[in-house]
């Protein structure tokens, strides 16, 4: 077993224990056990965060991508001017996992839907679409999410 999956369930089973302790109510030797729970949460992260520094900012650049491609969408959708297209790209990403999640970043974003993963095979729907051309569409549509999964999933 290894640490990244030790301080993953350390993680989640005192995130359940302080949730628990929360429905249940506060006495005065909760206050005490709660105090017990945050530091394993505090030592969890820190070990996840030493493990692999990827994992923990993907989830920041995917927040980034989705706040900036909700502002881009504005436009085309109140003016009803949108250009829709279906394009297919691959995906250089060897990991099924790591496709997986870049189609479900991919998804998350404003303005692209993922139809269909098949091996390394994308369909996606662009609602704003800036060209045809498969390989200048991948670019712009999965981006930075690609090489940060590369990253993490090599």
């Amino acid at each position: 077993m290894s640490v990244f999956v030790i301080a993953s369930f350390c993680f989640l089973a005192t995130s359940l224990l302080s949730l628990i302790r929360i429905i249940i109510g506060p006495t005065a030797q909760d206050r005490l056990v709660g105090l017990n729970l945050i530091v394993p949460q505090v030592v969890a992260i820190m070990v996840l965060m030493a493990i692999n520094f990827n994992r923990t900012i993907y989830p920041l650049v995917l927040l980034t991508k989705v706040y900036l491609a909700s502002f881009k969408m504005i436009i085309p959708v109140i003016t009803g001017q949108s250009n829709p297209r279906v394009v297919h790209f691959r995906t250089r990403l060897k990991s099924e996992l790591a496709r997986v999640v870049l189609a479900n970043s991919i998804t998350l974003t404003p303005g692209t839907l993922t139809l269909d993963l098949d091996n390394d095979h994308l369909i996606v729907h662009w609602l704003d679409a800036k060209t045809i051309h498969s390989h200048y569409a991948a670019g712009l549509i999965k981006g930075h999410f690609e090489s940060w999964l590369k990253r993490i999933w090599m």
